[in-house]
């Protein structure tokens, strides 16, 4: 410790001081400029966040390295022991660059990262954020462990590390097209009228969404038009699978992204009644006995005398 480092030491807290209060400052000239829109705040944050950590990594060091020597040389040690002791918080802060460059998601998006489904609530230089979402019966067995069987709210907040993006692929459900496709399953006896409970299936599904099928199409035009995209149809259309046991029709859908447990319920009750008022019921597996083999019951047999012994009977 000497005079000149004493007096870095004092111009390095004074530099501290006057990013923090600067922050402040920006970031309350933000919120009342973004007020409620989400997205125009958080981007607001996230610049004026890039532009501190750049102003304050210069002014380090210009404070600290004014010798070139001294520089290359505290660069060089910074460089090594960064490049050991801190692999994950180097590639999570390059994972941020990358997901911003490459436009992977942004806050808002629903997303499948690092095996969490979920929508994004924020993101910065390490981490993303996600509320996360249940899963549909067809993945339950899926880690970590969930309680709720559709894509609903679980009420969880989790933290998930952007080196992530470089392990596993990230799955978005709404940033070029906010729309997926989705399937319901409906068993039918083979002595019923497959044909009317098709129509039944059908008129259901198109009651409620119709509208959805004419939103989406100009957003798939669009993502024809950017990408590689073959032909989609968007109508609601039913598959038929003969089975051991039944006929299965399944049909297929357009609808958003969410709320979409809120519209099959919708379309389940609406298909029930319409079943139900044609005299049309759902399968279930069933058994039929057809008969029984010889049973043999053995067991003691008294006689007389007292004397007990054992005789097969029928």
């Amino acid at each position: 410790m000497n005079a000149e480092n004493g007096r870095k030491l004092l111009f390095t807290l004074i530099f501290l001081a006057v990013l923090y209060l600067i922050n402040k400052v920006l970031r309350g000239i933000a919120g009342k400029l973004g007020g409620d829109r989400q997205r125009v705040a958080f981007w607001t944050r996230q610049g004026i966040s890039i532009l501190l950590f750049l102003c304050g990594v210069v002014g380090l060091v210009s404070i600290w390295f004014d010798n070139p020597t001294r520089l290359a040389t505290g660069v060089g040690l910074v460089g090594a022991g960064l490049a050991f002791a801190m692999q994950k918080v180097v590639t999570s802060f390059a994972g941020y660059f990358v997901i911003l460059r490459g436009k992977t998601f942004n806050v808002g998006d629903r997303i499948k990262m690092g095996g969490v489904r979920g929508d994004v609530i924020a993101l910065n230089f390490i981490q993303t954020v996600i509320m996360e979402m249940g899963e549909p019966p067809a993945v339950q067995e899926e880690d970590p462990g969930m309680w709720v069987h559709s894509r609903q709210y679980s009420g969880r907040i989790v933290t998930i590390s952007n080196s992530e993006i470089f392990e596993q692929p990230v799955f978005n459900y709404s940033r070029d097209f906010p729309y997926i496709w989705e399937e319901m399953h409906f068993p039918i006896s083979f002595k019923d009228d497959r044909r009317r409970a098709e129509e039944i299936i059908l008129k259901a599904v198109r009651d409620h969404t119709q509208e959805i099928a004419n939103l989406a199409q100009p957003e798939l035009d669009r993502l024809k038009e950017r990408f590689f995209v073959e032909q989609a149809d968007i109508e609601p259309k039913v598959y038929l699978r003969i089975t051991d046991n039944w006929i299965e029709l399944a049909v297929r859908f357009l609808c958003g992204t969410h709320h979409v447990r809120g519209l099959k319920d919708k379309i389940s009750r609406q298909i029930m009644d319409d079943l139900d008022a044609a005299k049309i019921g759902i399968a279930s597996g069933t058994y039929e006995i057809v008969g029984f083999p010889p049973v043999r019951v053995e067991g003691p047999v008294r006689i007389e005398g007292g004397g007990v012994r054992n005789e097969p009977q029928r």
